[in-house]
């Protein structure tokens, strides 16, 4: 036997060994993907129908600088916010596969029914082209406004049944029909999750608007530093005291960078409910929802102590990785903040708060499990779409 028949035997045993290995007890294993629970996306200029900016409601300047709204503007502050560039980046970053939600300037807040109903629809049509074009790299979600009544059932109907998506986007607060504000899970809106119980939805619970009820000046970028946080924690105070994971399981609930303040809040819910049980009379207690099985909360907390709080009060398995790209108060590539997609978890492994083994879940398999619950088949579907593509 010569050298390099020696050295391609040796070869083939490794080969053969990894393989039984890796089959053995008939399993085999696939590399773990990278699947971002929390991100957005802008449709190009373009392809924003022309009464979107007539009525002043949502557009983008042609050359891609600027987003507007009637009387507010905001810079474009990455390409990624456009869909070439967004799968440039995330091939860049490896990251697989992104769940986009809708953008927060669509809730629909504050806008005559018609004009409503047309801009949601817009926004729903938009990201289901946008999975239908690339469902190995996209899962994208659709909005509904609670306000529209019986409309909002029709159009959780239309996207579910007709345009393939299993993503609801709720903003925490939203205006009714007297132009009163509201709480998502005020017990008005049962009749929506009672259909998103029924279609097994995953939920996306996310803060807008908050400078439109929330009486103070809007400076130094309050309402997305403090606020947006506050909203989280009120709505996550109500869907736990109605009860609603537990009455309708087949949805499952994700809040928005980690429900930040309510992890910080939570000893002080549980003791008012304790202390003032006359203030909750038919409620549930704060304390029967921790850590429940289909309430999630993403990763976008920006420091390993916040992290190491969410982890301790819900479980590792209740998080799924959230970079909110492409805004810049997302887990983006910034030499300022020596920041890149993922920091958060690498830290939160060099500090021992996490292993490997759950950092990988919560990349992916937390992430499978919000979108899709115990529905295995799905999981699998869309694993096979990432992994072939």
């Amino acid at each position: 036997m010569n050298y390099i028949e020696f050295v391609f035997g040796i070869n083939l045993i490794c080969i053969f060994t990894t393989v039984y290995l890796s089959n053995r007890d008939g399993i085999m294993k696939k590399r773990k993907l990278r699947i971002n629970g929390h991100s957005h996306l802008l449709p190009y200029p373009e392809e924003i129908p022309d009464f979107m900016k007539e009525k002043e409601i949502f557009w983008v300047d042609k050359d891609q600088k600027f987003m507007f709204q009637k009387d507010w503007k905001r810079p474009v502050t990455d390409s990624s916010f456009f869909l070439n560039e967004k799968l440039e980046w995330m091939d860049k970053y490896n990251i697989d596969h992104a769940v986009v939600l809708n953008l927060s300037q669509l809730y629909g807040n504050g806008l005559r029914l018609e004009e409503m109903k047309q801009a949601l629809r817009f926004q729903n049509d938009f990201n289901a082209k946008v999975q239908h074009e690339h469902p190995s790299k996209f899962t994208c979600g659709f909005v509904v406004h609670p306000g529209y009544g019986r409309g909002a059932l029709w159009e959780m109907e239309r996207c579910v049944e007709e345009l393939g998506l299993q993503l609801l986007c709720l903003p925490t607060h939203y205006m009714d029909t007297i132009g009163q504000w509201r709480c998502i899970f005020d017990e008005e809106n049962e009749p929506i999750f009672e259909l998103a119980s029924k279609y097994n939805l995953a939920v996306e619970i996310h803060p807008y608007d908050g400078e439109k009820f929330i009486k103070l000046e809007n400076t130094a970028w309050r309402f997305h530093l403090i606020w947006m946080l506050a909203q989280c924690a009120d709505a996550y105070h109500f869907l736990t005291l109605n009860g609603y994971a537990f009455k309708y399981p087949g949805m499952r609930v994700c809040f928005a960078h980690g429900g930040q303040l309510a992890q910080m809040n939570l000893g002080r819910r549980i003791q008012g409910f304790d202390g003032r049980p006359d203030l909750f009379e038919g409620k549930e207690h704060p304390r029967k929802s921790v850590a429940h099985p289909n309430i999630f909360f993403d990763t976008l907390v920006h420091d390993t102590g916040s992290l190491s709080l969410l982890v301790k009060n819900q479980t590792s398995k209740q998080v799924v990785i959230g970079l909110d790209d492409p805004y810049p108060l997302g887990e983006m590539d910034s030499e300022k903040q020596s920041s890149y997609p993922g920091k958060i978890l690498d830290l939160a492994m060099e500090e021992d708060i996490l292993t490997r083994k759950q950092c990988d879940a919560i990349w992916e398999d937390n992430v499978l499990q919000w979108l899709f619950g115990n529905d295995e088949n799905k999981k699998e579907i869309l694993r096979n779409k990432i992994l072939n593509s």
